[in-house]
Parts: C-alpha cells; sequence; structure tokens
C-alpha cells in the first residue's frame, strides 16, 4: 500500500472561501476507484498559523494506482484549482 499526504497553505486572499471550495471540490475525488482510503482534513482551530491549512490522505494498492490517479482527469482538473489558491505544498508518498 501507498500513502499520498499532500498539504497546502492557502492564499490569504479569500482564504476561508477558497477553503471551503477546496474541501468542497476535493470531495469529486472520492469517486475514483483507485482511492481506497480517503481523507480530506482542515487544519484544526488555535494551532500554529505556521502549519499547512488542509491536506489530502489517500491510500492505493500501488505506485502504479497512485500514478493513473495522478494523470486522471479529475486530479487535473482539482490541481489545476488549487494551483490557483494556494502558496505553498509539501508533499510525501510512502509505503506501508
Amino acid at each position: 500500500m501507498v500513502r499520498h499526504i499532500c498539504m497546502f497553505t492557502m492564499k490569504e486572499e479569500n482564504k476561508e472561501k477558497n477553503i471551503a471550495a477546496f474541501l468542497e471540490r476535493a470531495e469529486s475525488l472520492k469517486e475514483l476507484e483507485m482511492i481506497k482510503k480517503f481523507q480530506v482534513v482542515r487544519n484544526a482551530e488555535n494551532t500554529p498559523a505556521s502549519n499547512y491549512d488542509v491536506a489530502l490522505i489517500f491510500d492505493f494498492e500501488s505506485t502504479e494506482t497512485l500514478d493513473a490517479y495522478q494523470k486522471s482527469p479529475q486530479h487535473a482538473a482539482f490541481g489545476e484549482f488549487v494551483y490557483t489558491v494556494r502558496v505553498d505544498r509539501a508533499c510525501i508518498d510512502y509505503e506501508f
């Protein structure tokens, strides 16, 4: 299994609106069968401002299915949106 964790810091302009849109649009990825476990999370209130704002935590059967996800039209569309509202991104993929 491969766990894919991708975290984002959102732009300050329209931050709350963009976080809400991120969370809503991320739900569309849930329909992708290659995702075995699906979590979309938001940073907890009253935590350090240096924390990332939102994260995707997805599990895949293999690096091949992760690659298929990353090449999917749904991921491409979501990624295009995210690029317009984020200032920073960090990602890790690990086997477990």
